[in-house]
């Protein structure tokens, strides 16, 4: 290989800071094996003021709720509960979310509730105050047969909706074209006559408070577009008697995990010449991510989350409500401050942006074949405990050294060579040919030896333990919850961390 094709990670403060403690990162994992998942619930709070920051920038109000789906840990969604309760709240995609949001400190009228929901978790969500977020008709229907049934309170919903219409084809004209894509989640908008119908005719059960959409995409026009419908939506909605009051655009603000644009453009480049055979393959057994070679000519379309975004997260929120709105004439931040209409958002790996690392032990290093080809290394961990790649996302890890140890004649031999920049293959701890930490050639600064520690860093957005499980009884990682106090970390285990005590049970 001429130029190693690194895709280094962005690390920011306090996570290289974390990173540069490796004597510390040795010890906790030496303590609690590999793989084991490291957060920093401070950060979290830090993410959702930069949110906040942008609120107040554009005068807006509403709510941060943070999608918990993105991580399993109790000392986030706890350090959460500890913010300003009207500024934070926390998004539930399951009754167990539910619970578990409930015991880390979050009070009923600081959750959402979306996704589909069985009668369960629509009765522990009315129960407790929660808004409930419909996914469709028939889910209106069975929560207001349960607030009748079982004596409930009203319950503030909201209508998520989807299929929006573009501006050309608003009020139904021939030139009617689709503006976003279709999901299998919410109402379409075409049904929302039908909708407001329904809550109309549950009133005594419901109370409509705002309208809500989650667009699949990065696109920021699709995603400006569909707020400006939610606010036509809304003028409707109170010219019928209703009145809603905020609209909740969902998630999907994303994260920049490739520091260079230049290494991001070199790598892409690079696969695509490839799959053409331009070059020694770049993955194993040459996967293409979705590109494949027909005839000499690149097929197809990369699969891959965009590594590296300038804008991301609370930059890339307040460049859509920056945007200009062609049809009502003003910027989607102007729209809902006109209309006096609150904003509710749902970040869930943008929120925990920074916020945590995985690491895994190097137990073994060997070569493939020929002496050309490149090694193997296999990690304490498997493919469902760091799932980068499940989420389309490539990064490098970072090699933490366990030091110098002493090594015999054999080790020279195996390692020679091994000083400069290494391409190698990440696989896993499972009897599978499948379980591959990452289906690309990684290049490290320097060649692993058995007993260091690679870090995978700002898994805490869905990659940390979004897909971990017990196969083949292999252990899941445990979590640790760290904080730096002067020049020392501290650490305790997840369900251990309350923010009225620091990490090692010191009072806060």
């Amino acid at each position: 290989m001429d130029v190693p094709l690194y895709l280094r990670p962005r690390v920011e403060p306090p996570l290289a800071s974390l990173l540069g403690a490796v004597p510390f990162l040795h010890s906790l994992v030496d303590s609690l094996g590999s793989p084991l998942n490291v957060l920093l619930p401070e950060s979290v709070a830090a993410n959702a003021e930069r949110f906040r920051a942008v609120y107040r920038r554009h005068h807006l109000a509403g709510r941060v709720y943070f999608a918990h789906k993105a991580n399993r840990s109790s000392a986030l969604v706890r350090r959460l509960a500890a913010e300003e309760p009207a500024a934070v709240g926390v998004d539930v995609a399951s009754l167990e979310e539910l619970r578990h949001a409930l015991s880390c400190g979050f009070t009923g009228d600081r959750v959402m509730a979306t996704g589909p929901k069985d009668p369960g978790f629509l009765w522990l969500a009315a129960r407790v105050g929660a808004t409930v977020n419909l996914d469709s008709l028939r889910e209106l229907e069975q929560l207001a047969g349960l607030v009748r049934e079982h004596g409930l309170s009203r319950v503030d919903v909201l209508a998520r909706l989807s299929g929006f219409e573009s501006a050309a084809g608003h009020g139904g004209g021939a030139g009617t074209r689709m503006l976003s894509r279709r999901s299998r989640f919410g109402t379409p908008a075409q049904d929302v006559e039908a909708l407001l119908t329904a809550v109309e005719r549950h009133a005594d059960a419901v109370e409509l408070t705002g309208l809500s959409y989650h667009l699949d995409t990065t696109g920021l026009e699709e995603k400006g577009r569909a707020l400006e419908q939610c606010v036509l939506l809304m003028d409707r909605c109170r010219a019928r008697g209703l009145a809603p009051r905020a609209v909740d655009i969902g998630g999907g603000f994303g994260v920049g995990y490739v520091a260079d644009a230049e290494e991001w453009q070199r790598w892409t480049t690079a696969l695509s010449e490839a799959v053409l055979g331009g070059r020694p393959p770049l993955t194993w057994r040459g996967h293409g991510y979705g590109l494949r070679n027909e005839g000499g000519t690149v097929r197809g379309s990369v699969a891959l989350y965009p590594g590296h975004r300038p804008d991301a997260g609370p930059g890339y929120l307040d460049e859509l409500l920056s945007l200009p709105a062609p049809v009502l004439g003003r910027g989607p931040g102007a729209l809902l401050l006109e209309h006096l209409h609150d904003l509710h958002i749902e970040p869930g790996r943008s929120l925990v942006d920074q916020c945590g690392l995985s690491l895994a032990r190097v137990l073994d290093v060997r070569r493939t074949g020929e002496d050309s080809d490149p090694y193997l290394v296999r990690l304490g961990m498997n493919a469902g405990d760091v799932s980068l790649e499940e989420h389309g996302v490539l990064v490098d890890p970072v090699l933490l050294p366990r030091g110098e140890p002493e090594r015999d004649d054999k080790d020279d031999r195996d390692h020679k060579g091994d000083e400069g920049p290494v391409g190698v293959h990440l696989v896993g701890n499972l009897c599978l040919e499948a379980d591959l930490i990452t289906r690309r050639l990684v290049f490290l600064p320097r060649l692993p030896r058995a007993g260091d520690l690679l870090a995978f860093v700002n898994t805490a957005g869905y990659a940390m333990d979004f897909h971990a499980h017990h196969a083949q009884r292999q252990p899941l990682a445990r979590t640790v919850a760290v904080e730096k106090e002067g020049d020392v970390w501290r650490w305790c285990l997840d369900e251990d961390y309350w923010p009225i005590t620091h990490p090692g049970g010191k009072p806060a």
